[in-house]
């Protein structure tokens, strides 16, 4: 990857290729998309690295100090090779920066992979490629905050800081000397608490700015309307803080502070200033000096910084973490608007350039802006998660013979299984509903009354061990499917298993291990609406495809009730999961093909999905499955679009294609409405009932449910990446 460094020895800046950083636990490795130059803190410190080594010292009596205890303590030989060679190393630069999370260390649960965050820290937030950044030094970035307004958000927690050591009330007056970077985000600040402001800087340009983002009144530090504002806006008595926001070795920021504040008011220090304090001037008004640390509490201290070890908020309200966060809030809302500061935005290729036209002063510039280069195709290929569909290995047992009625075990006995499956069941010919099986005596002794089952049984093991009875169908909570149905295989019967078929790759993975071991492929999973008589004349109608397609498919879900086990996401998995795979079972049945990618998206804060599958010859099938949306319109409505023509389905209540020719373009309208939505139970038990009775081969084919199922769970895979999962099958 690529990283600026400078060496302060020669002053030499260069963009040097350097390994990736590892990411370690505790923290996130970042992939940078803007990261912000500090026009005050950065500039200064690659002025002093084109210094002599006298000036140097001059600029730097804290290090000149500590080389003399190492003088005293080493030797000069010892000292001047410690020195020189510190020295003449690279150094980074940076502290803020706005990326994507590549990568999730250990111990870290409130990112995941793509999402997006701003960082902080001269050692994390560096103008390079990619950073890792502790868990204290990083925020999510609120919904709607553009990455480069992101960015700033180090900068905007330092003034954040700053103003909190203010302590503004309501209706105060503040004076901030400085209005770079710093300085005009404090003006921001205050302004958005409800303080009034006057600013100083001697730059007319800056001036204007401050008083665009808020300021009442602005001009230079030996102006005369700088005083007349403050005396006019505090009836003569002086502002109530101080914030010195300026640089430099003039003293001059500290005695225009002690002229203009009031009586006992409070100056604060925030940049790096000449801090001379006249003495009698601060004594007479009796000032209170405060210096704001950086971004807040929690900074310089390494076992907060490092090892992630957060201050209680019922002692520290504000640290540097909360502070970051709260201006990226207050960015997103538009309290602090930073797009008026940046003056220039440069590709990182150019970070050299852009740093030589910073210090020469050819650009001059409030904030600017590193603008990295997207991920390539071929590398966010490369770096693509993938999930393995399991090979569907099985040399099938000989099939039981023919014979009638068909007798019929049903493993669980709940809303779904009573009032979509056994009333078709109880009615149809050739069927003997044999045993019930549940947990709770009374909930099959209901089911047994109503449907006529023979037995109503708590006792699984004597139900698959009954060879009379020709097939079991799974239709419990999603958490036992896959087991159920192992278990049911492992005992010779065909297998009905309500969707999911599992809930993890592992599951799924051992379900079709089963069907290895056993040799018994008898399996359905409930995907019924390929067997919808509706959608299946429509497809019909719309005949072979010669090019690629595309279908929308749009799931109205709608809220769940309180208390619904499905929300039980920790055991019985998501809806999605839980339900999806009925969507993707239709497109794929509707394309003739089986996914080879999935991608999908979440909209923030709530379960609604994007998933995008892409099909072998180019087609792609877009299923929006909401959850939020009005409870009035239709649940399912469905698009496919190829070779000219539209079919539209309306709720598996009506269906038209749409093509070349005919009135309107209207070929074909489904010539009666259905008296119910068919959604193809009915068909579909009668074709499971017939491949049971006759020995014949299931209604779909074990490689699709498999297919189906690996896709439904690489939706999850694809939200934690933030990437398409490539489905891998076997060669």
């Amino acid at each position: 990857m690529k990283q600026v460094v400078q060496n302060y020895k020669s002053g030499e800046l260069a963009v040097l290729d350097v390994p990736v950083p590892g990411c370690k636990p505790g923290g996130v490795l970042v992939r940078s998309a803007y990261s912000l130059i500090s026009t005050g803190t950065e500039l200064m410190k690659v002025s002093e690295a084109g210094m002599s080594m006298l000036g140097k010292a001059r600029s730097r009596p804290d290090q000149v100090a500590k080389v003399m205890q190492s003088v005293a303590t080493n030797g000069v030989p010892a000292t001047y090779r410690k020195v020189m060679g510190k020295l003449d190393s690279y150094t980074p630069l940076g502290y803020s920066l706005c990326g994507v999370v590549e990568q999730v260390g250990t111990g870290i649960d409130d990112v995941k992979v793509g999402d997006l965050v701003a960082c902080a820290g001269n050692e994390h937030a560096l103008h390079a490629e990619l950073n890792w950044v502790p868990k204290n030094l990083y925020a999510p970035v609120p919904d709607g905050l553009a990455p480069r307004h992101a960015a700033f958000g180090t900068v905007g927690a330092i003034a954040m800081q700053g103003v909190r050591r203010g302590e503004p009330q309501l209706g105060d007056v503040a004076l901030v000397i400085g209005l770079g970077l710093i300085g005009q985000l404090v003006v921001q600040l205050l302004t958005a608490s409800g303080a009034r402001v006057v600013g100083v800087d001697p730059d007319p340009a800056r001036c204007e700015l401050a008083e665009r983002l808020g300021a009442a009144a602005c001009g230079d530090p030996a102006s005369e309307a700088v005083e007349a504002a403050v005396a006019d806006l505090t009836s003569g008595h002086g502002v109530d803080q101080v914030y010195l926001a300026a640089g430099g070795g003039s003293n001059q920021p500290v005695e225009l502070a002690a002229r203009l504040c009031r009586d006992r008011g409070r100056v604060v220090d925030i940049g790096k200033c000449r801090l001379d304090l006249p003495w009698n001037a601060y004594y007479e008004k009796e000032l209170d000096v405060r210096f704001s640390r950086s971004y807040g509490p929690g900074r310089y201290d390494p076992e907060y910084e490092l090892e992630g070890r957060d201050y209680p908020i019922g002692y520290v309200r504000w640290t540097e973490r909360r502070n970051l966060a709260c201006f990226l809030d207050l960015t997103a809302r538009g309290r602090v608007d930073v797009e008026p500061l940046v003056s220039h935005v440069a590709d990182f290729d150019d970070a050299v350039e852009t740093y030589q036209r910073l210090k020469d002063g050819d650009l001059k510039a409030v904030a600017v802006l590193f603008r990295y280069p997207e991920q390539t195709a071929d590398e966010a290929e490369a770096k693509a998660p993938t999930v393995a569909v399991p090979a569907v290995n099985v040399k099938p047992a000989p099939a039981r013979p023919a014979r009638t009625p068909v007798r019929l075990a049903f493993v669980g006995a709940g809303n779904y299984a009573t009032s979509m499956l056994l009333p078709h069941l109880a009615q149809r010919d050739g069927v003997e509903l044999s045993a019930v099986v549940t947990t709770t005596a009374l909930s099959a002794a209901n089911a047994q009354r109503k449907f006529g089952f023979t037995e109503a049984t708590t006792d699984l093991d004597a139900v698959l061990g009954d060879k009379s009875i020709d097939a079991v169908f799974v239709v419990t909570r999603h958490s036992s499917h896959a087991e159920l149905t192992r278990q049911a295989l492992l005992a010779g019967k065909a297998v009905f298993v309500e969707k999911p078929l599992a809930l993890t790759e592992d599951e799924l993975a051992g379900v079709l291990a089963t069907v290895e071991e056993s040799g018994n492929d008898r399996i359905q999973v409930g995907f019924n609406r390929r067997f919808s008589p509706l959608l299946r004349e429509a497809k019909q109608r719309f005949g072979a495809r010669t090019g690629p397609a595309s279908l929308r498919y749009l799931v109205n879900a709608g809220r769940l009730q309180h208390g619904s086990w499905y929300l039980q996401q920790g055991t019985e998995g998501s809806r999605f999961a839980g339900e999806g795979g009925h969507f993707i079972d239709t497109a794929s049945w509707l394309l003739d093909a089986d996914p080879v990618s999935v991608y999908a998206v979440a909209a923030s804060g709530t379960e609604d999905l994007q998933v995008v599958l892409r099909y072998p010859d180019g087609s792609t099938a877009t299923i929006s499955y909401v959850t939020t949306g009005a409870p009035g319109f239709p649940k399912e409505t469905l698009d496919l679009v190829a070779d000219g023509k539209v079919l539209r389905l309306d709720d598996f209540v009506r269906a038209s294609l749409y093509a070349d020719g005919g009135a309107g373009g209207k070929r074909w309208v489904s010539s009666r409405l259905p008296k119910a939505r068919d959604k193809g139970q009915n068909a579909e038990l009668a074709a499971f009932v017939k491949a049971v009775r006759t020995g014949g081969p299931m209604p779909v084919p074990l490689a699709s449910l498999a297919a189906t199922t690996a896709a439904t769970l690489a939706v999850r895979t694809a939200l934690t990446g933030g990437a398409p999962v490539t489905l891998a099958r076997p060669r």
